[in-house]
């Protein structure tokens, strides 16, 4: 035994939630009687987005990959006989970050906590969902306003509370560097401070409190020693930045807080068990190193490459952390990399490299002028390009999806079907008449005027947080909220980052994506000749679309570049489409494929809709394809309602994934099968 002390444990989530607020709960009262010490709280797709349940764009995505919160009835349920007051919360919510706030302070009020007490995390940062998760609603400016207007309510109201996570983490899923990471990121917290500091909220003598309270939420990937080192870059520039900047003397409100959730991006549908090697050396990333250490984790589970994680694998993942920290002599010891040369001259180096970035960034006027102009965007899609043409170079070796792929049969997935946790369809329906039942019982005056008081604010300088207060008792719903702001603000449709990524892998003579060029040539002549089209062949022409509210569009990005650079040419129009949007477009467009891209579980009710819309039209002969997270069975399904093919993340070889689609169209048109040798 040793006499030695041993520090404190990070704060300890699983990031949860599905179906309804009831089924939550339960699994949140679970999960804390499990040893879990915070709760990290999963919001469905519509809720993120500003929609009701009944919304059209909200369609399939019900509580699919998170729990639906639509009014103050729902916020309720989803916290009951958990202590608001002795809880730490965090909640992955950005665009309606304002409102979903709003709505836990209520709740917490109506417990009887003194909400100067609560302690938690919003997400809140929404430069990054312009750049890569999609959730964004608002354009820049009024976004930045709702952030600033949060910060400062907090500051004032909640004091304990994180009211934004600057977040990193699916920077690094688009593709980002860590150098990338950390100067996004810092750029974002830059923008936020300023804009705080120049609203006149905050008096000169708090601005501390502002930058003790702003969090940072990171990705750690496989790459343990260069994540170790990138999280002491991130604490040194952080320091640097608050004190130089913003003037901030007391060391303690410099201090970079941040919270972790390990890389999903990594995690292989192939072999997923080694999933669980690549979950423990991505936290021992954010652990090892004491005076960077996460001050909260959150791991993933093994299967989530196959879909929604059940609450064995969650408690697979809190397992894994309650071990390092009780069991093992982690804590006991100060920093062990302090005095090493090696890993002080890898932080060195991220460290400028990094300032450099945020330097050029500032230079084009600050990380929102990047984020419209497109630069930001086209340089994560370009990273990401580049990252995915190591992996099918085997420049990086993934095991079991690029090298060492023969397999015994594994027992964790030897039936698919129960190695993920699924939601009831019928469970949408059962939100929805839950949602138009609260329309009706509700103080329909009081909600109204409250929806009137919100707009009159947007429309002035007025802080808004009261107003979303007073909406939120009022019974206002989500989607009402959101399309109060949205008659005052606008929507906001970020660049796709496609046009301006250049080529990433080599199209010379003998290489796959020479061969994949060759047959779309020879595939464009062939159809021209059929067709008697005068002025030449002209292109392939393909149709990239996301239907329905799922922002994650890295696939769909890959997939649009590499086609482009195979000679077709691409009709992406970036995420948020309806199904009708997109057979409109495939029809005025005249393509000769459509590829839809979805991973949050929507497909069964998205994909079979577009597919009707296109026989409707008279276009069904145009081969429909599919790519995301979805399971064996579902995909059999597609495939007998009419899918040409179903790729998912097992499926890493992109060049080959045109070259399959060029097949498709000239199946769809009864040319015969082409091989061209590479």
């Amino acid at each position: 035994m040793t006499d030695r002390q041993k520090d404190r444990p990070w704060l300890m989530r699983t990031y949860a939630g599905h179906s309804t607020a009831e089924a939550s709960n339960e699994l949140y009262r679970r999960n804390l009687a499990k040893g879990q010490t915070g709760l990290s709280v999963a919001f469905d797709l519509p809720t993120q987005t500003g929609y009701d349940p009944d919304h059209l764009l909200a369609r399939g995505e019900v509580g699919r990959v998170g729990v639906p919160v639509s009014h103050l009835g729902d916020m309720r349920r989803l916290f009951q006989d958990i202590p608001l007051e002795r809880t730490n919360t965090s909640m992955t919510i950005n665009a309606t970050a304002m409102w979903l706030l709003a709505l836990y302070q209520v709740v917490a009020e109506e417990q009887g906590a003194d909400i100067a007490g609560l302690q938690g995390t919003t997400q809140n940062d929404i430069v990054k969902e312009y750049l890569s998760r999609g959730t964004h609603v608002f354009p820049p400016v009024p976004s930045l306003r709702l952030t600033t207007d949060m910060i400062t309510y907090t500051v004032n109201h909640i004091p304990q509370w994180n009211p934004i996570n600057i977040c990193s983490y699916h920077l690094q899923e688009a593709g980002a560097t860590p150098v990338q990471e950390i100067a996004y990121a810092m750029s974002t917290a830059i923008a936020v401070l300023d804009a705080v500091f120049a609203s006149g909220q905050i008096a000169e003598d708090r601005k501390g409190e502002v930058v003790a309270r702003i969090s940072f939420f990171v990705n750690a990937g496989v790459r343990f020693v260069e994540e170790m080192c990138k999280m002491r870059a991130f604490s040194r520039i952080w320091d640097q930045i608050t004190r130089e900047r913003y003037g901030i003397e007391d060391a303690r409100q410099r201090r970079f807080r941040y919270g972790v959730q390990v890389n999903s991006l990594g995690l292989t549908e192939a072999q997923p068990e080694n999933n669980v090697q690549r979950i423990v050396l991505e936290m021992l990333a954010v652990t090892l190193s004491k005076d960077a250490r996460a001050r909260a984790v959150q791991l993933p589970a093994w299967n989530e490459a196959l879909g929604l994680p059940r609450p064995w694998d969650q408690q697979w993942s809190l397992r894994i952390q309650q071990v390092l920290a009780h069991e093992s002599d982690l804590l006991e010891y100060p920093d062990i990399f302090e005095g090493s040369r090696v890993i002080e001259a890898k932080v060195a180096s991220l460290t400028g490299e990094s300032l450099a970035e945020i330097d050029r960034i500032q230079e084009m006027g600050g990380v929102m002028a990047a984020v419209e102009s497109g630069y930001l965007k086209s340089r994560l899609v370009s990273s990401h390009a580049e990252r995915r043409a190591r992996i099918e170079s085997g420049e990086d070796r993934i095991v079991g999806v690029n090298c060492y792929e023969s397999t015994e049969p594994s027992p964790l997935t030897a039936d698919l079907d129960t190695a993920i946790m699924t939601v009831d369809p019928a469970n949408e329906a059962r939100v929805v008449a839950a949602l138009r039942r609260w329309r009706d019982d509700r103080d329909e005056t009081r909600a109204t005027e409250a929806l009137a008081a919100l707009k009159k604010a947007a429309a002035g300088t007025a802080n808004l947080m009261a107003a979303t207060v007073e909406c939120a008792r009022a019974g206002v719903t989500t989607g009402e909220w959101a399309w109060a702001l949205r008659d005052v603000f606008g929507e906001y449709r970020a660049p796709t980052g496609v046009s301006g990524a250049p080529v990433a892998v080599a199209a010379g003579a003998g290489t796959a994506l020479a061969a994949v060029r060759e047959k779309v040539s020879r595939t464009a002549e062939e159809l021209a000749s059929v067709s008697g089209a005068a002025g030449g062949p002209g292109r392939l022409r393909l149709l990239v679309g996301k239907p329905g509210l799922d922002g994650h569009s890295n696939g769909a990005e890959q997939i649009a570049v590499r086609a482009r650079d195979a000679g077709f040419e691409v009709i992406y129009q970036g995420i948020r489409l309806t199904p009708e949007q997109i057979v409109g477009a495939a029809i005025a467009e005249d393509v000769h494929c459509v590829g839809l891209s979805i991973l949050s579980g929507s497909h069964a009710a998205l994909v079979p809709d577009v597919l009707t819309r296109l026989r409707e039209a008279g276009a069904g002969d145009i081969p429909v394809i599919v790519g995301g997270i979805i399971p064996n069975g579902d995909a059999e399904e597609l495939r007998a309602a009419g899918v040409a093919a179903v790729f998912t993340p097992k499926d890493f070889g992109i060049t080959e994934i045109i070259g399959r689609i060029v097949d498709e169209i000239r199946k769809a048109n009864k040319l015969d099968p082409l091989e061209v040798s590479a």
